[in-house]
């Protein structure tokens, strides 16, 4: 099969294009021929801190494909299921960008008639999505349609792929969603994505536009730049409500005043979809497969996420692409399946 494979650290030019056996599924594994390889900021981020624990690492985390075949003790009534896949390169050398890989069967979750370019789009951004709206103490531990009626939920940075990820599946889940961005074409993404209320941060008062929008503040905020806005977020957040902060934006420290959020009960809650709970993660799987079965979620332009494909052997320049911020999603195409 061909692979792309990194054996070092460093930037796009370390990922290369091999030759390497079809390999054989073990107890509990199956064995996915590939379609469709999603690309995740976390890939380029291991790619250039993580030396490959087996000497070899194929990337990619996300993806989408057609079990080939299972391990001991798997259903063989698997074999020709489409799939998506969920974490496939966390702690294990098999990643996505490949015509094939070995995932534990969990890992791979029914996609039914869902495209692979969904299928492939869901893991990473849609699983912290979903953790990030269902952390807070007014928060359900399950998204389905009506579980966040009378909830409003500000996304930071609505034009990112979780932060569509978080409107698609607060508006599923009927939701009032507040998204910030930084230009109008972002706007008209988090607007397609389905946002209740688009605030463009470098024209508007973030704080003065939510507070019309919600007076009492909001249940949760979905940040993706918290030592940046975490005066403003301060001031919108309604009395028990959280923040849920999924990355850093390059500030590895957050100040915070303390008495504010005292007073008002709140929550910061940090969150990496690799280490959640176990029960979180696997409802997450659970809606997230749902939302995805019952159209609640999509990607492309008209859903605000606008996608971007490469070849198998142009990973380098897909990975360069999600390093340089690229607006939208980023896949690879693993074959003709």
């Amino acid at each position: 099969m061909k692979a792309i494979v990194y054996e070092q650290t460093g930037d796009p030019s370390v990922l290369q294009l091999v030759d390497r056996p079809v390999p054989e599924p073990g107890a509990g594994e199956v064995l996915v021929r590939m379609a469709v390889s999603g690309v995740n900021p976390t890939d380029w981020k291991a790619r250039r801190s993580s030396a490959p624990a087996a000497g070899w690492q194929i990337p990619g985390q996300d993806g989408a494909g057609v079990v080939e075949a299972v391990g001991p003790g798997v259903d063989p009534d698997l074999i020709g299921e489409r799939v998506w896949i969920w974490e496939a390169a966390w702690q294990r050398p098999w990643g996505t960008a490949a015509e094939y890989t070995l995932v534990p069967v969990r890992q791979a979750v029914r996609l039914g008639d869902a495209s692979f370019d969904l299928g492939a789009s869901l893991g990473i951004p849609f699983l912290t999505a979903h953790r990030c709206l269902t952390a807070g103490e007014f928060m359900p531990d399950t998204l389905r349609a009506g579980a966040l009626a009378d909830h409003t939920v500000l996304v930071q940075g609505g034009a990112g792929a979780v932060g569509n990820a978080a409107i698609q599946l607060a508006r599923w889940a009927d939701a009032t969603v507040i998204t910030t961005v930084s230009s109008a074409e972002k706007a008209q993404l988090a607007a397609s994505a389905g946002a209740s209320f688009v605030i463009n941060y470098r024209e508007q008062d973030v704080v003065e536009e939510v507070r019309k929008i919600a007076p009492d503040g909001v249940h949760t905020i979905v940040e993706v730049s918290p030592a940046r806005n975490a005066q403003t977020d301060v001031q919108v957040l309604r009395s028990g409500g959280a923040v849920c902060a999924y990355a850093d934006d390059g500030s590895p420290e957050l100040t915070i005043p303390i008495r504010p959020l005292m007073v008002s009960n709140a929550r910061w809650q940090f969150v990496l979809v690799y280490t959640e709970p176990k029960a979180a993660k696997a409802q997450g799987v659970a809606d997230v497969a749902a939302a995805a079965a019952q159209g609640g979620i999509r990607v492309g332009a008209d859903a605000g996420l606008p996608l971007h494909h490469h070849p198998l052997a142009e990973t380098a320049a897909a990975h360069q692409a999600v390093e340089d911020s690229a607006v939208g999603k980023v896949l690879v195409n693993t074959s003709d399946a």
